[in-house]
């Protein structure tokens, strides 16, 4: 027959009024370090006595009960009570709920103190979030809640910002899978796809620290201390319609700007309107960037301008701060550290000083007419503005009276007007949107088409690497006309196979079918080749003709240049408008050659590449070219952004090339082969017959 289970009875539970409760002596909790009695109190006050005392019956010596009870379990609630009481807040004969054992339990009092205190588990985290959360949406405020639990409102604005972390990383969160410094970490993005794509990519990973995630997750803003930022400030940014990203569990400096074409447009809107102030003083030109490299005024000659004196007010307000400084400087030459205010106060006296010994310079109309500004920011986010540089083009020969020697003033203006200064806003001439609607067809920007060029210089390597007879053709007619016009232009193919960097890149190169497919080939004959040099002869030589010249093919195509850059009128470093026909010349013929078709191996306009960085009149035309005339009327009303989205779409699927791409007519190209050459080396070979003029050293070879 079974044993029947025996049942457990729970303890009863009784009003019992607060002057019968007595603390026990056997509460396990005695330190009071980080214990808030007063915060209770508060809370009791508030909402009441959400959880009931542990009491027994004390007994006398002869084991009787005294009708007074102790209190083993809830020491801090009893206490909260007491102060309560003290306070006149509450009646001293007031009922406590309490839970009572029996006085003569087998289970000692001491146990029932300390299961009490140790056998309470803590809210987690997460928990803690959603209830912070459900009292916000049910209409409390950060502060409100931060009040009611007496809490830093910080730490409720922290909890609340877990919102922004996706709920799939919460359950990992919830499920032991991360730690709250790595959760806490996500909340730097609201982007729940980018989060979970970060946490798919370093979970398995040694490296997943909460600077890692913070770093992949702000990979692509702007920090706030950036210069850019600085200069335009957080309140502009955000009225445009930024977002500010902000780290509320790290000191994050400000945080991230989540739109970074938004803040370079506002750069650059306030850059350009700095320069058209400037522009009124008379400058021929004004160069506008947010930065410009090193030695950028190399080759330009500095104005020497006559520093403009200060004003009787203005040496009055510099004796005064000088007299100022001094006195502080006196009064504080003993003590060890500076109060705050007096340490910000000769900050600026200093910074004050300084501007005045940094005086504008004055320059002559006439100077200014030739030379020219630099407009940019600086490192703390301040204007920088470098005045008075004059071009290499600009020097010309001046007439008695300071004019140029025809009499005219510069630029056809009228003589002793002030001309209207040239902005250049990062290598382009700046546009209004009026010049956007100009029917004129300009020049397309020399970095757009060297970054388009770049793309075919890539796609005519590949094709030369799987063209080995054209290859070994054009090595043939490097090295012949090395040997027979040492003196000729390089033309398209470096025959030393020293493989040609892009200065200039677009976003998508790298990912280009042309750029995958050299990168595989260089992969699998990497695999073979030895690194030894004499084990590379032997290798060579033991291979068939067919492996050779594969791999000779590989490897001329790494010489292969067709970028467009923009020629050096001055000689030096950089190449000839001569030296860049001969090259854009040999390009074309190499892309005959190979078949090469710009279309076949994946090029096709998009706002990135080329839409968005040409006018209006430029995609018009394009779509015009592309898709027809009744594609281009449907989109000749729409602002430029739309335009060049919309032209994408037009253009996807018509194979349409912008002119750098497309290959020249054969017989309109530049002939510049020599006429005693064998045919099939006819292309560049003729000297430049003008700089065999120009330089006696190649005269001497002539002779």
């Amino acid at each position: 027959m079974a044993t029947a289970t025996q049942k457990i009875t729970l303890s009863s539970s009784r009003d019992i009024p607060f002057n019968k409760l007595v603390l026990s002596q056997s509460n396990v909790r005695r330190v009071k370090a980080g214990i808030s009695v007063e915060e209770l109190a508060e809370s009791i006050a508030r909402r009441g006595l959400i959880q009931s005392l542990h009491v027994r019956p004390e007994l006398d010596a002869e084991g009787q009960e005294t009708g007074l009870f102790e209190v083993p379990a809830g020491g801090r609630r009893y206490r909260a009570l007491e102060l309560l009481v003290k306070q006149k807040r509450l009646n001293k004969t007031a009922p406590v709920p309490c839970t009572v054992s029996e006085a003569g339990n087998d289970i000692l009092i001491d146990e029932v103190s300390l299961a009490e205190n140790i056998e309470r588990a803590p809210l987690h985290p997460l928990d803690q979030f959603r209830a912070f959360q459900v009292l916000r949406e049910k209409g409390m405020s950060e502060e409100e809640i931060a009040a009611a639990f007496f809490v830093d409102a910080k730490v409720v604005k922290q909890r609340l910002r877990l919102v922004s972390v996706s709920p799939s990383l919460l359950d990992v969160y919830a499920g032991d899978g991360m730690t709250l410094e790595q959760l806490m970490a996500f909340t730097v993005s609201d982007d729940h796809a980018r989060q979970e794509q970060v946490w798919e990519a370093i979970k398995d990973s040694w490296q997943k620290e909460p600077y890692t995630i913070r770093r992949m997750l702000t990979e692509t803003t702007v920090r706030a201390s950036d210069k850019r930022a600085l200069f335009v400030g957080i309140e502009t940014y955000e009225a445009a319609g930024g977002y500010v990203l902000r780290d509320l569990f790290q000191q994050d400096d400000g945080g991230w700007l989540q739109d970074s074409v938004l803040l370079d447009r506002l750069a650059g809107e306030k850059l350009k309107a700095e320069a058209e102030s400037i522009a009124a003083e008379g400058w021929k030109w004004i160069e506008v960037a947010v930065d410009f490299p090193h030695g950028h005024t190399s080759g330009m000659r500095r104005l020497a301008g006559t520093t403009i004196d200060l004003t009787d007010q203005e040496r009055a307000e510099r004796e005064k701060l000088r007299d100022e400084f001094d006195a502080l400087e006196a009064q504080y030459a003993e003590a060890d550290e500076l109060p705050y205010e007096v340490d910000s106060r000769i900050g600026e006296i200093e910074e004050a000083l300084e501007a005045f010994e940094t005086r504008p310079l004055r320059y002559d109309a006439d100077q200014m007419a030739r030379a020219g500004v630099f407009v940019s920011i600086r490192h703390d986010g301040q204007l920088a503005v470098e005045r008075g540089y004059v071009r290499p083009e600009d020097e010309a020969a001046e007439g008695p009276e300071g004019d140029d020697a025809d009499g005219a003033s510069p630029e056809g203006g009228e003589p002793g007007g002030v001309q209207r200064a040239v902005i250049t806003v990062g290598g382009t001439a700046a546009e209004s949107e009026e010049d956007e609607d100009v029917e004129t067809i300009r020049p397309l920007p020399d970095r757009l088409v060297s970054e388009i060029t770049a793309h075919r210089t890539l796609a005519l390597r590949d094709a030369v690497a799987t063209n080995p007879h054209v290859a070994m053709t054009a090595l043939l007619h490097r090295l012949v006309t090395d040997c027979f016009l040492p003196h000729s232009t390089r033309g398209c193919l470096e025959a030393h196979v020293r493989e040609v960097h892009f200065p200039a890149q677009a976003d998508d190169l790298g990912e280009s079918v042309s750029a995958r497919a050299i990168a595989d080939r260089h992969e699998r004959w990497g695999d073979h080749i030895p690194a030894d040099d004499a084990a590379l002869w032997d290798w060579l030589v033991n291979q068939d003709d067919d492996t050779r010249m594969e791999l000779l093919a590989h490897c001329i195509s790494f010489g292969v240049n067709a970028l467009h850059e923009k020629p050096n009128p001055y000689g030096g470093m950089g190449v000839s408008q001569h030296g860049l026909d001969v090259r854009l010349s040999q390009a074309d013929r190499l892309a005959r050659a190979t078949g090469l078709d710009m279309v076949a191996v994946g090029w096709r306009p998009t706002v990135t590449n080329y839409l968005g960085r040409v006018t209006k009149p430029r995609i018009i035309e394009a779509v015009r070219e592309g898709a027809g005339d009744r594609a281009a009327q449907l989109i000749d009303h729409l602002k430029k952004g739309d335009m060049a989205t919309e032209a994408e779409r037009l253009l996807a699927e018509t194979g349409w090339l912008p002119e750098p791409l497309r290959l020249v007519d054969p017989d309109a190209a530049i002939d510049a082969e020599a006429d005693d050459l064998p045919e099939f080396l006819a292309g560049d070979g003729e000297e430049d017959e003008a700089a065999v003029d120009e330089d006696p050293q190649s005269m001497v070879a002539a002779e």
